[in-house]
């Protein structure tokens, strides 16, 4: 339990998890707080949402060119999902200073790609892939591991709600449900690029190991779980290969085994 709430909170500078607010922005009983107080199906649908945001030239110029990334995976990673916790269960308050907090660091990189485009992190244009990247994957993650499948019209409304949040960091434009949502993942294909850096990236992430050895199985099960997750088209383009079929039932046992297993010591959502 320590290990899991140390990945996300910096304890060495004094975060504690994320107390679940009544004044939050969104209902307790919304299915955005199911789906993103989930910490297995978070992991995996960040993992394949970072996957996927790397192929675009300009938000993966803007990671490389502006961030310790590199030396810090695990860093960038919590400051993730800790945004997404404030954002989604946090007081009002808290919830607005961290949006105000990520806006004034995107407002300051900006770049020249290698063919003389220029890119700015704040374009509203960008932070709707990576916006569409991630309501796409936290909930393919949720529907295929999570405790309980949404219907349709509880789909829809986490893609709704989940919008709030991006439209907050100037995102625009965004799609307020399933099929928006999937329309605009698509729409973007011919934008995307898997070069040399881009597949860096995912040698990092997708080989990062924890420092408790008795924890490598199930990182091992998390970030293969995270690559099936991927569209196929996605897999193919980082030239990472999916499970072979006799050893998907065993990453998918794997997987809803650990997210059973978390869910229970954090409480279920």
């Amino acid at each position: 339990m320590r290990r899991v709430e140390a990945l996300f909170n910096d304890r060495a500078h004094g975060e504690r998890p994320v107390v679940r607010s009544d004044a939050a922005l969104f209902d307790s009983a919304s299915p955005i707080w199911r789906v993103h107080g989930d910490v297995t199906t978070m992991l995996i649908g960040g993992v394949s949402a970072l996957l996927l945001q790397m192929l675009h030239p300009a938000v993966l110029a803007g990671v490389w060119d502006h961030s310790d990334f590199r030396a810090d995976m695990l860093g960038r990673l919590r400051r993730t999902a800790r945004f997404v916790a404030i954002t989604t269960y946090g007081d009002r308050a808290e919830a607005a200073a961290a949006i105000a907090h990520v806006r004034a660091i995107h407002a300051r990189v900006t770049g020249v790609l290698s063919d003389g485009t220029r890119y700015r992190a704040d374009d509203p244009d960008l932070l709707g892939w990576v916006h569409v990247t991630e309501a796409w994957s936290f909930l393919a993650a949720w529907q295929r591991y999570g405790g309980r499948r949404l219907s349709r019209t509880e789909a829809d409304l986490y893609c709704a709600d989940f919008a709030v949040i991006g439209r907050a960091l100037g995102a625009t434009p965004l799609p307020t449900d399933t099929a928006g949502t999937d329309r605009a993942l698509q729409a973007r294909r011919p934008q995307l690029i898997a070069d040399d850096r881009a597949r860096e990236v995912a040698r990092l992430v997708l080989g990062h190991m924890p420092d408790n050895p008795l924890a490598i199985p199930l990182q091992r099960v998390t970030m293969q779980a995270a690559v099936d997750l991927l569209p196929a088209w996605a897999r193919r383009m980082h030239g990472l290969p999916a499970s072979p079929p006799l050893a998907r039932p065993l990453v998918s046992t794997g997987a809803l085994g650990l997210a059973t297993t978390l869910r229970w010591a954090f409480g279920d959502l």
